[in-house]
């Protein structure tokens, strides 16, 4: 493979890719597949950043009138001579992505979608020249160019309509049906959720997707992608011939993200063949049918930073790029039993649960079961097997979104210490007045009542260091101290280092793991001896604070001990 071959971050046209020299991973299976398992209208569902609107644009460079067959040379696709030459380029092609259908108001997205639909209508404008097409054709053209001037109360009608009447259009001109690809149908939906007019959306929604694949004599085939599988009854009334392509569909599973032969070739290419267990533990884990599969947004954007720094540490690529309140949403609502149940995920422990793959937006708060079932279907969440009674084993796929829950986990904890401002006030005092068994108590009933984030296959310093960013955002809530972390102190790095109000007084505390509860004490003074031996307190002493509390603090699991000293 020619190493010259830039990657292509956030590049989701085929032709772009082809033409200006990205490295492309070959998905052109997916279009003789579709054909050999035919369906007049096929919904695929998959996570964000599965490479969704890269083969939906790589469909319609296959199939549109016009179809640069040079795209395709040394693709899988190319060999199949027969197939290329009865359906490359035969074919009008009405390309839609809803990905940007939005606003504030319902008025807002809908003259949003009707730009939209506009501009896809503006690829055609031959159809005004067309001998094929009479007046009245012409006419129902030039309103699908003005869609978007529309009063309201019109365009939503006109709208409805539109797609449909575009591939009459199409038809009338080129004497063949018309293919509508329709990207990420269900962003709409999820954005008029969030902003409160969602059932209007959804009767809008509804009438443009009945129009387009129920009763159009003009419609060859159609394909949807979206991340959600939303309920039939509330978008797809009395569609016949529907066929879902879910996550859990040994079809096509290998079509949408890359699989680990996909990634070792392109790591073979770029000369990173040593980086395969990092990408794996990092960026796999996703299960598709019967395919292991990695996200290709993280796999891309980490091969780009490794051909620039080879020692680049992996990083959450996947997970900024898409918004994580749906994670935040099922840790705010979970009670104990499911935080029970989070903390045995983290810990990479499979959780047993009966999904459900067809919802509405409407139905994801009414209980926690629907929030796992979003987990699985948006990729917070993948499958590794099912029970004899049909619920799916569900596990966090990889090390990344193992990084989201702790990151939305901690966020959570830190606003409810918040909301209790007066027993974080009676903790702080309790600290400085050397209080051990008020101080214990307390990190023994929040360590109780929170989320734990401690991986129990992570080292001892990992696991301590999640306590210490437990405790260290207990005590930054007192705007009368400064706390200082990991501060270089007499002969080494103290845990944490509180100078509180009153200039003559300081405290240290130091932390440890220990592996039993049976070695709490023994830990506590380990780490008191480590303060003494390393002179912490010399780091308070040049400050001019001589009164001085050192507390060595041992954690197991969700118990602590707490012991202090006064310090010299």
């Amino acid at each position: 493979m020619d190493i010259a071959l830039k990657l292509p971050i956030g590049i989701e046209d085929f032709r772009e890719i082809r033409r200006q020299g990205f490295y492309y991973i070959d998905k052109t299976k997916l279009i003789e597949q579709l054909l050999d398992n035919w369906g007049k209208v096929n919904l695929f569902t998959r996570p964000r950043r599965f490479g969704k609107t890269l083969n939906m644009s790589m469909l319609r460079c296959f199939f549109e009138v016009g179809a640069d067959k040079t795209l395709f040379e040394g693709l899988y696709i190319s060999k199949n001579r027969q197939f290329c030459e009865e359906y490359m380029g035969k074919f009008p092609v009405v390309f839609l992505t809803l990905k940007g259908v939005e606003g504030t108001t319902f008025e807002e997205a809908m003259l949003s979608l009707a730009e939209l639909i506009t501009a896809e209508a503006r690829r055609f404008k031959f159809l005004m020249e067309s001998d094929k097409l009479d007046d009245d054709d012409k006419e129902m053209y030039r309103e699908l160019l003005s869609l978007n001037k529309e009063q309201s109360s019109v365009s939503s009608v006109k709208l409805r309509f539109s797609i449909k009447n575009l591939s009459e259009l199409l038809y009338k001109h080129y004497g063949q049906k018309t293919i509508v690809l329709i990207d990420e149908y269900d962003v709409p939906l999820d954005k008029a959720f969030q902003a409160s007019y969602y059932k209007e959306m959804v009767a809008l929604i509804r009438g443009l997707l009945g129009e387009t694949l129920k009763t159009n004599d003009f419609l060859q085939f159609a394909v949807l992608t979206g991340c959600l599988r939303v309920s039939k009854e509330s978008i797809f009334t009395g569609l016949n011939n529907f066929k879902i392509l879910s996550i859990t569909d040994i079809r096509f599973d290998e079509q949408f993200g890359f699989t680990e032969r996909e990634v070792k070739r392109l790591l073979d290419a770029y000369h990173l063949e040593s980086h395969l267990p990092e990408m794996k533990e990092w960026y796999d884990g996703y299960h598709f049918g019967d395919a292991d599969i990695y996200c290709p947004w993280d796999v891309i954007n980490h091969v780009e930073l490794l051909c620039k720094d080879s020692k680049a540490e992996p990083k959450c690529y996947w997970i900024n790029s898409s918004g994580n309140s749906l994670v935040k949403r099922f840790i705010t609502k979970a009670n104990k039993t499911t935080r029970d149940e989070i903390e045995r995920l983290i810990a990479g422990e499979p959780i047993e649960k009966s999904v459900r793959l067809e919802l509405t937006y409407d139905e994801i708060d009414n209980s926690i079961d629907n929030i796992w079932s979003v987990l699985f279907t948006t990729g917070y969440l993948t499958q590794v097997g099912t029970t004899e009674q049909g619920a799916y084993k569900l596990v966090i796929p990889n090390k990344e979104v193992r990084e989201v829950y702790k990151l939305q986990i901690q966020e959570w904890f830190g606003e409810k210490l918040r909301d209790n401002t007066e027993q974080l006030s009676t903790f702080w005092k309790s600290i400085e007045a050397g209080n051990t068994e008020a101080v214990e108590k307390y990190l023994n009933r929040t360590l109780s009542n929170s989320i734990s984030v401690f991986d129990t296959k992570a080292p001892e310093k990992e696991k301590e260091s999640s306590y210490h960013t437990l405790l260290v955002g207990m005590l930054t809530g007192n705007t009368d101290w400064v706390v200082r972390s990991n501060i270089e102190a007499g002969e080494g790095f103290a845990d944490i280092i509180v100078e509180p109000e009153d200039p003559d007084t300081g405290i240290i505390f130091e932390l440890k793991y220990s592996r039993e509860a049976s070695g709490l004490d023994k830990a506590c003074e380990k780490a008191l001896g480590q303060i003494s031996d390393r002179r912490y307190s010399e780091y308070l002493k040049n400050d001019g604070r001589y009164n001085m509390i050192f507390y060595g603090i041992a954690f197991y699991k969700k118990r602590c001990k707490v012991v202090c000293i006064s310090g010299e």
